[in-house]
């Protein structure tokens, strides 16, 4: 599953090699970190969400398929200061 979400995220992105993908298991469900460049994050996001909920939604049903649970979190840098 984390390979199939690093294909999608590093396609959409302009800086594939920053793109981090960290799962996390939390109540018996997968959820993948994912940390992509500061430039990259409205592409994840998307207007609206739209990107993001995309990517949650396959990530989700091809999880389901297999008998998994799993979700996406987008981290964000944090500002220092």
């Amino acid at each position: 599953m984390q390979a199939f979400l690093e294909y999608v995220v590093k396609g959409l992105v302009e800086y594939p090699d920053a793109v981090i993908i960290t799962p996390v298991e939390r109540g018996g469900m997968t959820v993948y970190e994912l940390r992509v460049h500061p430039k990259d994050m409205g592409r994840i996001i998307g207007k609206d969400g739209q990107t993001i909920n995309a990517i949650r939604s396959l990530v989700t049903a091809s999880s389901a398929k297999r008998g998994l649970r799993c979700a996406v979190e987008v981290i964000g840098e944090k500002s220092g200061g």
